[in-house]
């Protein structure tokens, strides 16, 4: 009997080809974003919109955002803050939003865009500065997610959680 082979997806920078309008996750809100707001992001380069899909097919079935952005010092935790130089506010990467069509909930296909979001910053950080990978948490069910991913919470906002670059980069040997 012969194998089924199995689907390959691929994570692209949005471009006008992709299909957006089928696209849904369940949060009106992120379904809201993708199909009104991302292009324009885009091109106005406030956000970098990834998408992900499964070739030869434009549809989109999940995407995330990053950007440029900073945190406040003393928002992080003690032994962290300790160990890094003074300066008020410190680079990050902005994990501005993650989705996955409701057609793949269930396939572990947030794990996958999250390792390609991480991946990406890990390699921007290299070229332009960035000491964590930021993400607002939604809610109790996101922050399990990152929490999952070793992401923890800020002191003054606990829904903003950060993963230092340096635990990104163990990530990927």
């Amino acid at each position: 009997m012969p194998d089924k082979a199995q689907p390959t997806y691929r994570v692209e920078a949005l471009e006008r080809r992709h299909d957006r309008d089928g696209f849904t996750c369940g949060a009106e809100a992120l379904d809201r974003y993708l199909h009104q707001q991302a292009r324009q992001d885009a091109d106005k380069r406030v956000a970098a919109p990834f998408v992900l899909v499964q070739p030869p097919s434009s549809r989109v079935l999940g995407y995330y955002t990053l950007s440029a952005s900073v945190i406040c010092a003393d928002d992080l935790p003690e032994e962290m803050f300790r160990k890094l130089p003074r300066y008020p506010q410190l680079p990050v990467t902005l994990l501005g939003r993650l989705a996955i069509d409701t057609t793949l909930k269930g396939q572990r296909m947030g794990q996958f865009l999250l390792m390609d979001a991480l991946w990406r910053s890990l390699g921007a950080a290299a070229q332009i500065a960035a000491m964590a990978v930021v993400v607002d948490a939604k809610d109790k069910t996101a922050e399990a997610f990152y929490g999952h991913f070793g992401f923890t919470p800020l002191q003054q906002r606990p829904a903003r959680l950060f993963l230092p670059m340096k635990t990104v980069a163990g990530l990927f040997p």
